[in-house]
């Protein structure tokens, strides 16, 4: 079956206007209460109003780092594509496409028709800015045009990166904000393209290059990515980062723990702008959320999860829910792009072990009968740089599970990622994504009565969880579990996707195919 032109759901539930979807959606949860050992489950239903705005707004994505691998890479993807530019590679012709994006690459379930599954693009569940529409900028503390880095990147093919070349070579990085004392000493001979000044001249510069970006190009919407090097943890200071106003104050003071990830941050966030952070390191101090949530500004992080980690939430989940016992895993690496180069000083390192260790963490706390509380599997991370590799990293797991009857099991996995090819798919889906969520608004009633239209909206939580499917160290609001289980976040996205347009979530009971009365002659069965 080929894709429809248009999709709509029949539903009383749902409503189409010239400007809104409305749905109405009831979501099925339960409470648990344990007493006296006596364990007492719950179901409950509330009722939720979901309104989306069907205007897609001009959308432009600014990238922090926009001269390293993955910004050269996203950039010249999305010119390719907009050019719909093909290239030779040995005795294959490509052309050019957005493999790996979720919102470009993949589908969703919506039903059954004469016994066949129907799905449409991910794309067409609700309206979403095309990638090729998106507008580039961003900054970086060097300053070669996107030719330039294109070329030392080395990611693209040459064939590709001689046709983009006349494109990239118009497009430079602004000057970014460079410290140091936050990345490693070996980027020092890159940065050539610095803002000068203090923190808070680096902070009013951003907040200026952001409303110049979107005055100039006549954006609606922009949103910023931090794409750049690794930064060291930022030390979490009482009266320095804790609070908004203690933020705000250092920044003013020009105090050394404020990293430049959370001056960007914290620009974008006074400029209404959201801002993703796509490395490892604790740019969302406590004052940069209490910020957010303030001004309701979405942000979300940390670190793009495209290879190794995303491999590993699958494992992990697959293994834990099999009853099969982890009890060590053993990771690691050696990449050589610039990141590698970065990632070889300790403290950079040490950001990246920390989201790569925990994405086990929540899999093995659903299983008790696995694990004891408190029990985890040795997990130890290794990254090692080896420029001959260039942006091709390899990936080595060691998996070490106990199975049954005093049995142990070995899986070992290799893995080479073209590691900006994968990123940059994320980066994109992290655009759109956060762009569709600013448009989306909700109302919840306990009475199950709520209109559909009448009644007063509010948006989603500025921390915008719903985007960790992408990112392998999700941040979370305060109370809410985190979710590393690959499969779950996928669910969760898909999920609150459907209820936009009145769907149930997708359980994949198929009952209709399972009561008795549905069952053939036994010669009518085919083979699975």
């Amino acid at each position: 079956m080929s894709f429809p032109k248009e999709f709509k759901v029949n539903s009383p539930n749902v409503k189409y206007s010239e400007n809104y979807i409305h749905a109405k959606f009831d979501y099925n949860t339960s409470s648990v209460q344990q007493v006296d050992g006596v364990l007492t489950v719950e179901p409950k239903t509330q009722t939720y109003v979901f309104r989306t705005d069907k205007k897609v707004r001009k959308t432009g994505l600014m990238i922090v780092g926009l001269g390293g691998n993955n910004g050269s890479t996203v950039t010249g993807a999305i010119i390719a594509n907009k050019l719909g530019f093909s290239w030779q590679k040995r005795s294959a012709t490509i052309k050019a496409n957005y493999l790996g994006s979720i919102t470009q690459s993949t589908t969703i379930r919506v039903g059954t028709v004469n016994n066949q599954d129907v799905y449409i693009p991910f794309n067409t569940i609700l309206p979403m800015v095309h990638p090729n529409d998106l507008v580039i900028g961003g900054w970086d503390i060097n300053g070669a045009n996107l030719a330039e880095a294109m070329n030392r990147a080395d990611v693209f093919d040459a064939d590709l990166q001689k046709q983009l070349a006349p494109h990239m070579e118009k497009i430079k990085p602004l000057p970014s904000y460079y410290d140091p004392d936050f990345i490693a000493a070996n980027q020092s001979d890159r940065a050539d393209n610095c803002i000068k000044g203090t923190k808070e001249d680096a902070l009013e510069k951003i907040r200026k290059d952001l409303k110049e970006f979107k005055e100039t190009n006549k954006l609606d919407h922009v949103v910023v990515v931090w794409s750049a090097n690794t930064e060291r943890f930022a030390d979490i200071m009482p009266g320095v980062n804790d609070t908004a106003e203690n933020l705000l104050a250092s920044i003013r003071h020009n105090h050394y723990e404020i990293a430049p990830s959370t001056i960007f941050a914290v620009a974008c966030i006074l400029e209404k702008v959201p801002f993703i952070n796509g490395s490892p390191q604790n740019t969302f101090v406590p004052g940069v959320v209490e910020l957010a949530h303030l001004h309701k500004v979405p942000i979300g992080g940390d670190d793009f999860k495209s290879g190794q980690t995303k491999l590993k939430s699958v494992m992990v989940d697959f293994l834990v829910n099999a009853g099969i016992k982890p009890v060590a895993i053993t990771s690691y690496n050696h990449l050589g792009n610039n990141d590698g180069k970065n990632l070889s000083a300790p403290k950079q390192f040490r950001s990246k072990e920390i989201s790569k260790s925990n994405v086990v963490d929540d899999m093995v706390e659903s299983n008790q009968i696995l694990y004891k509380p408190g029990e985890h599997p040795d997990h130890t991370v290794v990254i090692k740089y080896v420029p001959a590799v260039g942006d091709s990293k390899r990936a080595m797991d060691e998996y070490y599970n106990e199975i049954f009857m005093g049995g142990s099991n070995t899986i070992a996995l290799h893995n080479t990622c073209e590691d900006s090819l994968l990123a940059s798919p994320l980066i994109i889906d992290l655009c759109i994504l956060t762009e569709l969520m600013g448009r989306i608004t909700y109302k919840v009633s306990d009475d199950g009565s709520t209109s559909l239209e009448t009644g007063d909206f509010e948006s989603f939580h500025s921390v915008l969880s719903i985007l960790s499917y992408l990112l392998k160290a999700p941040m979370v609001p305060d109370g809410t579990p985190i979710v590393n289980a690959l499969f779950r976040q996928r669910a969760c996205l898909e999920n609150i996707l459907r209820s936009c347009v009145g769907l149930p979530p997708e359980d994949h009971m198929l009952l209709e195919f399972k009561a008795f009365k549905q069952l053939k002659h036994p010669s009518a069965f085919k083979k699975q």
